[in-house]
């Protein structure tokens, strides 16, 4: 499934001398799990592309065309204060000069927790009200499922609603009070380690305070069902501190520092699994069932708790939501088969030469109220199509009208610069180039809003509906209650905040994280300074990871680590990933499509194996022969030329004027896509049936035979 879908984004920048065409006609689509590389030149597009995603684009920006479809919003239509949501939560970008993204003054460790804290506040806020906004659809439908239901039947709805409401903050809190305990832990063992240092420096004095503080974490590591073992190893290590306290000797630190591991490790290891035991126990506390960890252990207690859930009201519950979900489907599928109707009435309307502004309104509004009520709320895989059609239709018709305004003037304007150019010049006066015409496409305009109404039937008429129904998705809409929830109940504390940046700090591989946590940026290598960048942007768990040429700026030998690192956190996060660069041999190992740019725009688009050993257009030619790597014997071959000022974009094929095989056509008209294989395209005259085939330059054959081999031989090791 896709995760992102742009579709043809077209972005320009103001500028003193004209609009500078930096992004043309760009689609693609991310995929769940999967890295996307767009590879290119400085100046192609790519990092513009990027930018555009996270909603960080320069001041001079003008987004002319396109879409940016993320979780059934166009985030190139969202207002700012929206963004704040998303980017840093959900979409996480790694910049190439970390020390851009980090702050010099400040330790790397406060800025690793301001980051997660700043993320929680806006996390809490969104949990909340999403968790409500469903809470709520699914007790509306419930209720109109039992519309002839007796009176009693309904009543049981609101207090099931209110039952799940209750116990899964109950749940929330206890997993949260787990989690500091076990953070609390880890602290104390770091305290330790700092009275050891004391004691054998004869620091008697730092020691006794760190033994304070020691005791103060312990207070809040106590839990009376979270401490695994129970009151009595507890109490024993809280004996250990007071003993070493009095004697304030080496070997009775070695020994509490042995119980307080323990400890910690106890809890690491006998958490939860899942976070269903959480669930489970939420349930049994709010029934009013106490928790004595003396008269039975965790085990016993969670067995207990999970029957009585599961047999006194999830059974129940799950099939009233499945019902549910079944009645909303209904109601839409019943929307749809209407929209279908009032979509191809309203096509004719936008079919005319010159479209009629009133009359395009009203149409869109007919059409864009069919279409909002197909959409399904309690559908979790939203259906993009129908979510952004509103932003789509209405922004096509003010471009439309807005070139029917502007296109007469910008022609005249470019008749009189031309005019006045052509007499400074016949007067021997220095002339500059005369600035393009900046036209809006009315049929570009007019086709979009076509389009997305033929793409809606299409799709209204098949009822294509995403996501799970019946048991599987009521207990998919579970797990999607419970993940809000936990957004919304976890409030992060500073000690919490502390223990999660050091598990981070190691999952990217810093060493000795405590001693890196109060260390300031400078004292951080240039590799070891990105991993604290991607941990950051790892901390609020995010869908999507923008990296920007992350190893530009890294020493060779660093390069390969980090790629590494990225690479195995997709795959355990299981992140969808873009990847911008320049260098094809970066992202051959780990890419699963490329997408390469020139002149802002894709140039082919396919899997990394069919991009890499199968290339057709000979821009991506030119970037693999100028890769430099240990085994290629012959010369590396430099791209001649330079890329075409995009003020003036080229009328025809922008990398005509540095392809050595370029064609007559090449300099007269854009090249569309030849569809190669059903993944595989590229926008060069070359593929056409009737074009000349010229073979593939001997340094990028010599390479892909190469690459074939490596990796026949890494199959068969």
């Amino acid at each position: 499934m896709a995760k992102l879908d742009v579709r043809n984004l077209t972005i320009s920048f103001r500028t003193n001398n004209g609009a500078v065409r930096a992004v043309r006609d760009v689609s693609f689509s991310l995929n769940e799990g999967e890295t996307l590389a767009i590879a290119g030149e400085s100046g192609s597009g790519k990092s513009v592309t990027a930018r555009a995603v996270m909603g960080i684009l320069a001041g001079n920006a003008m987004v002319d065309n396109g879409e940016i479809i993320y979780d059934g919003r166009d985030l190139l239509k969202i207002p700012e204060e929206d963004f704040h949501t998303l980017r840093g939560h959900k979409l996480s970008m790694v910049f190439q000069d970390p020390l851009s993204a980090l702050n010099p003054v400040m330790r790397v460790g406060k800025q690793l927790t301001e980051a997660m804290i700043l993320n929680n506040k806006g996390r809490r806020r969104d949990g909340r009200a999403r968790f409500n906004r469903i809470l709520a659809l699914l007790e509306k439908n419930m209720l109109e499922c039992k519309a002839d239901a007796p009176l009693q039947d309904r009543r049981s709805v609101h207090e099931a609603i209110k039952t799940f409401d209750g116990f899964v903050s109950v749940a929330v809190k206890k997993e949260q009070a787990y989690e500091a305990a076990l953070a609390a832990a880890v602290e104390a063992n770091d305290l330790m380690d700092e009275i050891t240092l004391h004691l054998a420096t004869g620091g008697e004095k730092l020691a006794r305070e760190a033994l304070g503080r020691l005791e103060r974490c312990l207070d809040r590591v106590y839990d009376d069902f979270f401490i695994p073992r129970g009151d009595q190893e507890f109490m024993a290590v809280r004996a250990r501190v007071r003993a070493a306290a009095k004697t304030l000797s080496l070997r009775e630190a070695d020994t509490l520092k042995g119980s307080l591991a323990s400890l910690r490790d106890a809890l690491r290891r006998d958490r939860a699994v899942e976070s269903s035991d959480f669930f489970w126990i939420g349930y049994w506390l709010y029934r009013g069932h106490a928790i004595d960890i003396q008269t039975g252990n965790v085990t016993d207690i969670r067995d207990k708790a999970r029957k009585a859930l599961e047999g006194d009201f999830l059974r129940r519950f799950l099939l009233d939501i499945s019902e549910a979900i079944a009645h909303s489907r209904a109601k839409s599928a019943r929307d749809k088969a209407k929209a279908a109707k009032v979509l191809e009435a309203e096509m004719p309307t936008f079919r005319g030469k010159r479209l009629d502004e009133k009359a395009c309104k009203a149409s869109a509004a007919r059409a864009v109220q069919a279409v909002e009520a197909t959409i399904d709320p309690l559908c979790l895989e939203k259906d993009n199509l129908s979510h952004v059609f509103n932003t789509s239709i209405y922004t096509n018709i003010k471009r439309y009208f807005r070139g029917v305004k502007n296109n007469p003037r910008e022609e005249k304007r470019f008749e009189r610069d031309t005019l006045r150019i052509k007499r400074r010049s016949a007067q021997g006066k220095v002339t500059a180039d005369v600035v393009p015409m900046n036209l809006i496409d009315l049929d570009t305009a007019r086709q979009n809003i076509l389009s997305a109404m033929e793409a809606l039937i299409a799709r209204y008429n098949t009822d294509e509906e995403a996501g799970r129904h019946g048991m599987d998705g009521a207990a998919a809409m579970v797990t999607y209650l419970r993940a809000r929830a936990s957004e919304y109940a976890h409030k992060l504390s500073l000690g919490m905040a502390r223990h999660r940046a050091l598990e981070l700090m190691k999952e990217v591989g810093i060493p000795e994280p405590h001693k890196r946590f109060t260390q300031y940026p400078f004292e951080f290598s240039g590799g070891m300074r990105q991993r604290i960048v991607i941990a950051i942007a790892l901390s609020a768990n995010p869908d999507i990871l923008i990296c920007d040429e992350p190893t530009t700026a890294l020493d060779v030998t660093i390069q390969a680590q980090i790629l590494e690192l990225i690479n195995n956190l997709k795959k355990e996060r299981r992140l969808s990933v873009i990847f911008i660069t320049h260098d094809l041999g970066v992202v051959a190992n780990m890419a699963d499509r490329v997408a390469v740019m020139y002149a802002g725009k894709i140039v082919e688009y396919g899997t990394a194996e069919e991009v890499f050993y199968d290339p057709r257009h000979p821009y991506t030619w030119a970037l693999l022969s100028s890769m430099p790597d240990l085994e290629t014997k012959e010369k590396l071959e430099a791209i001649p030329g330079t890329p075409p000022d995009m003020i003036y974009p080229p009328k025809g094929d922008a990398f005509a004027a540095r392809n050595r095989y370029a064609l007559e056509i090449d300099f007269e008209e854009q090249p569309p896509f030849f569809q190669i294989t059903d993944t595989h395209i590229a926008a060069t005259w070359l593929l056409h049936p009737d074009a000349p085939k010229p073979p593939l330059p001997p340094i990028v054959r010599e390479r892909i035979d190469r690459m074939k081999r490596t990796a026949k031989e890494g199959a068969e090791s």
